[in-house]
C-alpha cells in the first residue's frame, strides 16, 4: 500500500516536472515570438516615419518652387498630421486600431498622389533638383513600407500560430498571450484596375 502511494506520488511529481519544463520552453518561445512582432512593428513605424519626414520636405520644396494650389498642400499637410498622430505600439494591434491606422496611412497616400498629379502643371518645379530627388525617394520609401509590412505580417503569423498551437496555447492563455492583428489588403484591392485608352 505504502509502495503504491510513493509510486503514485513520484508519477505525479514527474508529470508536474515535465509540464513545468515544457511550460518554460513554451513560455520562452512565446516571449521570443512576441518580441519579434514588436521589433517588426517598430520597423514598420520607422518606414512610416521616413515617409512623414519626406512629405514635410516635399511640401516645403513645392511651396518654395511654385505658386502652388494651397488646397492641395493643405490636404497633404493635414493627412500627414493625421497619419502621424495615429501611433500604435505592438500591444495595441487590435482590428479596430489597425483599421484606423491603415485608413490614416491611406489618406496620406491619396493626398501624396494628388500632389504629384497636380505638380505636373508646373514644369519649373519638375526641373528643380531637390524636388526630383524627393520624388525619386517616394517610391523607394513606399516599397520599404510594403516590405516592412510583409515582414511584420510574417512575424504576426508565426506568433499567432504559436499562440494557437497545442500545447503552447495552454501556456499562452495562462500568461495572457493573445493573437495579434496584421495588415490586410485595402477594401476593393482584390479587383484588378481597368486601364482604358
Amino acid at each position: 500500500m505504502k509502495g503504491t502511494r510513493n509510486l503514485t506520488l513520484y508519477i505525479v511529481l514527474g508529470l508536474v516536472f515535465i509540464l513545468l519544463l515544457f511550460g518554460g520552453c513554451g513560455y520562452n518561445s512565446l516571449v521570443k515570438q512576441d518580441e519579434n512582432v514588436k521589433k517588426t512593428w517598430n520597423n514598420v513605424q520607422t518606414e512610416y516615419q521616413k515617409r512623414y519626414d519626406l512629405v514635410d520636405n516635399l511640401v516645403n520644396t513645392v511651396k518654395g518652387a511654385a505658386q502652388f494650389e494651397q488646397e492641395t498642400l493643405t490636404q497633404v499637410i493635414q493627412a500627414r498630421s493625421k497619419a502621424s498622430s495615429v501611433q500604435l505600439n505592438a500591444d495595441q494591434l487590435t482590428p479596430e486600431n489597425m483599421q484606423r491606422f491603415e485608413q490614416a496611412q491611406g489618406e496620406l497616400s491619396g493626398a501624396l498622389s494628388r500632389l504629384l498629379v497636380t505638380v505636373e502643371r508646373y514644369p519649373e518645379l519638375k526641373a528643380t533638383q531637390n524636388f526630383i530627388k524627393l520624388q525619386e525617394q517616394l517610391p523607394e520609401i513606399e516599397n520599404d513600407i510594403r516590405n516592412s509590412r510583409r515582414l511584420f505580417n510574417e512575424s504576426v503569423n508565426t506568433y499567432n500560430t504559436k499562440v494557437r498551437s497545442f500545447p503552447t496555447n495552454m501556456y499562452a492563455g495562462i500568461f495572457g498571450f493573445k493573437s495579434r492583428e496584421g495588415f490586410k489588403a485595402e477594401e476593393g484591392a482584390e479587383k484588378a484596375p481597368k486601364v482604358q485608352f
